[in-house]
C-alpha cells in the first residue's frame, strides 16, 4: 500500500512537470522564433528602402559595384531586377546566369507597390532565405537573409532551455517526491487510523492540528467521528449491561428467540426452573417442547403481534403465563412468567366461595321453607316479621347461587357445549323467556335488528347472559319503560345488545361496572334484591366465548349493554 500511494502521487506530479515543461519549451521557441524572424524582416525591409533610394539616385558606380557596397553593409544579398523579372545584379551570384524572377512573390508584390517578403530556399545557393522586396522605377531591390543563422541561434537557445528545463525539472522531481512521501505518509496515518477503529479502538485519533489543508480536515472530521462513536458505544455498553442485569435478575425466564425460530439467549432462570442449560443457536423446540408456548412464538412472528397464553404446566406442579413480544426485524422476546402461587392462591378463593356457597345453600333452604311454612299458617297474623326474614333468606339463596354460578364459570369447570346457534333463535328465545317478567314491571320489550348468522355459542349460558342483562334492566326502569334486544354483524362477529330507557349510569363508573360486588348505587341495588355479581357472571361467559363486552350509558338517557359472540364455522365445534 505504501509504494502504491507514493508511485501513484510521484507519477501524478511527474507527468504534470513533464506536460509543464513541454507546453513551456514549445511556446517559448515559437513565440522566440516568430519574434526574431519579425526583427530580421523588419530590418531588412528598412535596409532595402535605403539601398532602393541609393540605386534611384547615385550614378556615380557602376550599378554592380554599388550592389556590393551595399550588401557589405547591410550584411545581406542585395538583388537588383529589371520590370521584366531579368537580374541586373547580385551581391552573390553572377547576374547573366542567374533565371528570371518574374514569378517570384515577393518581386511580383513589390511590382503592385507592395513590400514584397517570402521564406524559401535559394535556388543558387541552395540555403533558406527570408526575400524582402521593394519597388524602384522600370523593377525592384530585393535583399534576402540566410536563415541558417537563425537556425542557429534557435538551436542554441533550444539547448539552453533543454539543460534549464532539466534542472528545473530535477528539483520539481525531488520536491514531487517529497511531497508525495509526505502525503503518502499522512494518508498511511489515516488508514491505519480506520483500521484500529475496524478492530473495535475507538480510542484512536488523529492529530492535525498543525496543518490547515483537506486533509487535516478529513482527519478532523473523522477523529469527530470517532469521538462520537466512542460515546454512543460507551452509552449503549452502558445500556447493555443495565439490561443484561435486569434481564439475569429478573425472577422470569426470559427467552430471546431470532427470526428462524432458534433460541439466542436465556436469562440464568432457564436453567434454575428446567435444570438444564439452554441450546443457544439451535432451533426453540429442542429446549421448550410446549405446543402453546411454539404456536404463540410463531403467531407473534408470523403477525408481528404480542401473544400470551396462561396456565402453561412446562414443568410438574408449575404453572407459567407467556407473553411473547415480536421485535422490529430480530426475532421475539419471550417471558415465562411463574404464576403457580398466585394460581394456587385463586383456586383456594374459588373454593373457598363455592364450599361456603354450597354449605349456605342447604340452612338458607330450610329457613326459607320453614319462614313460608309459618306464614301460610299465621295466614291472619301479623307477619310482617316472618315476611322480612323470607325477604333476606330468598337474598342470601340468590347470592350463594349467584357465587357458585360465578365460581364454576371463572374456574372453567363448566365446559361449553359450543354449537352453531342461529342468531334469530338467541333473541326470540331471550324474548320469550323474559315476557311474563316484564309484564309484571309493566315494561315493553321489543325485538329489533337481528341479522341472519349463526354464532357459535353455549344455548344455556347465552340465555344466562340475556336474563342476567334482562332483568338488570327491569330493575332499574321505571314502569312504561322501553327494553330493546336485538344483534348486528360487527367487524367479523355478531354483536348482541340490550338497551334500556332507565335512569343511566355515569361515565365514572362504567370501567367497574363487571367487577364482583360493585354497585352504581348501593341502597337501591339492595332494594331490588341484587347481589352485585350478575355483571361479573356475564364478563366471563362472554369471554369462555372468546367475546367481549361493553357498555354505553348517560346519566338520564338509558344504558346500552353490548356482548359479541364469533360466527360459527362449517363444522360445529365442542369444548
Amino acid at each position: 500500500m505504501k509504494s502504491r500511494v507514493f508511485l501513484k502521487l510521484a507519477g501524478a506530479f511527474l507527468l504534470v512537470i513533464a506536460v509543464t515543461t513541454a507546453i513551456l519549451d514549445w511556446g517559448v521557441r515559437r513565440s522566440w522564433e516568430r519574434g526574431r524572424t519579425e526583427e530580421i524582416k523588419q530590418s531588412l525591409r528598412r535596409k532595402a528602402e535605403l539601398v532602393a533610394l541609393r540605386v534611384q539616385h547615385d550614378r556615380s558606380l557602376p550599378l554592380q559595384q554599388l550592389v556590393d557596397q551595399e550588401a557589405s553593409a547591410a550584411e545581406a544579398r542585395v538583388t537588383v531586377i529589371d520590370a521584366e523579372g531579368k537580374v541586373l545584379a547580385d551581391s552573390e551570384a553572377a547576374a547573366g546566369e542567374m533565371e528570371n524572377h518574374a514569378a517570384r512573390p515577393e518581386f511580383a508584390a513589390a511590382l503592385k507597390g507592395e513590400v514584397g517578403s517570402a521564406v524559401r530556399p535559394s535556388r543558387t545557393v541552395g540555403v533558406d532565405f527570408l526575400y524582402i522586396a521593394v519597388a524602384v522605377p522600370n523593377g525592384a531591390v530585393r535583399l534576402a537573409h540566410p536563415l541558417s543563422a537563425l537556425r542557429e541561434s534557435l538551436a542554441e537557445i533550444r539547448r539552453e532551455l533543454l539543460v534549464a528545463t532539466l534542472w528545473a525539472v530535477l528539483v520539481a522531481t525531488l520536491l514531487a517526491i517529497l511531497f508525495a512521501a509526505v502525503v503518502a505518509r499522512r494518508l498511511r496515518r489515516i488508514v491505519h487510523f480506520a483500521e484500529r477503529i475496524a478492530e473495535g479502538d475507538l480510542g484512536a485519533r488523529l492529530d492535525e492540528a498543525t496543518l490547515n489543508d483537506e486533509i487535516a480536515q478529513v482527519t478532523a472530521a473523522l477523529d469527530s467521528t470517532a469521538r462520537k462513536l466512542e460515546e454512543s458505544f460507551r452509552a449503549i455498553e452502558v445500556s447493555r449491561s443495565q439490561l443484561q442485569a435486569l434481564l439475569e435478575n429478573m425472577p422470569d425466564i426470559v427467552l430471546a428467540v431470532s427470526p428462524d425460530r432458534r433460541l439466542q439467549w436465556a436469562n440464568p432462570r432457564f436453567e434454575e426452573a428446567f435444570g438444564m442449560a439452554p441450546r443457544l443457536q439451535q432451533p426453540l423446540v429442542e429446549s421448550v417442547r410446549d405446543p402453546r408456548l411454539l404456536d404463540a412464538v410463531e403467531a407473534a412472528l408470523r403477525d408481528g403481534a404480542p401473544q400470551t397464553v396462561r396456565g402453561l404446566s412446562l414443568l410438574p406442579g408449575r404453572t407459567y403465563s407467556v407473553s411473547v413480544a415480536p421485535l422490529p426485524g430480530s426475532g421475539a422476546v419471550v417471558i415465562l412468567q411463574d404464576i403457580s402461587e398466585v394460581e394456587r392462591v385463586e383456586k383456594t378463593r374459588r373454593d373457598f366461595i363455592a364450599n361456603v356457597s354450597h354449605e349456605l345453600r342447604t340452612p338458607l333452604t330450610s329457613i326459607q321453607g320453614y319462614v313460608e311454612t309459618l306464614i301460610d299458617q299465621d295466614a291472619g297474623r301479623d307477619s310482617r316479621f316472618l315476611d322480612v326474614i323470607r325477604k333476606n333468606a330468598v337474598r342470601m339463596s340468590q347470592l350463594t347461587e349467584d357465587l357458585l354460578t360465578l365460581a364454576r364459570v371463572e374456574s372453567g369447570e363448566h365446559k361449553l357445549d359450543l354449537r352453531p346457534v342461529a342468531v334469530a333463535d338467541l333473541v326470540h328465545e331471550a324474548e320469550e323467556q323474559h315476557r311474563d317478567l316484564v309484564a309484571r314491571r309493566k315494561i315493553i320489550l321489543r325485538v329489533e335488528a337481528v341479522v341472519a348468522r349463526e354464532v357459535a355459542a353455549d344455548r344455556g349460558a347465552v340465555q344466562q347472559v340475556f336474563t342476567n342483562l334482562i332483568d338488570n334492566a327491569a330493575k332499574y326502569s321505571p314502569e312504561g319503560a322501553e327494553i330493546t334486544v336485538g344483534a348486528v354483524e360487527k367487524d367479523g362477529a355478531v354483536e348482541f345488545f340490550v338497551r334500556d330507557t332507565g335512569p343511566g349510569i355515569a361515565s365514572e363508573h362504567h370501567a367497574r361496572l363487571f367487577e364482583r360486588f360493585y354497585r352504581v348505587d348501593v341502597s337501591r341495588s339492595r332494594e331490588s334484591g341484587g347481589t352485585g355479581l350478575g355483571l361479573a357472571i356475564v364478563k366471563h361467559i362472554v369471554r369462555n366465548h372468546g367475546g367481549n363486552v361493553r357498555v354505553e350509558s348517560e346519566v338520564g338517557r338509558g344504558s346500552s349493554f353490548y356482548f359479541t359472540l364469533p360466527i360459527a364455522k362449517a363444522a360445529s365445534v365442542n369444548s
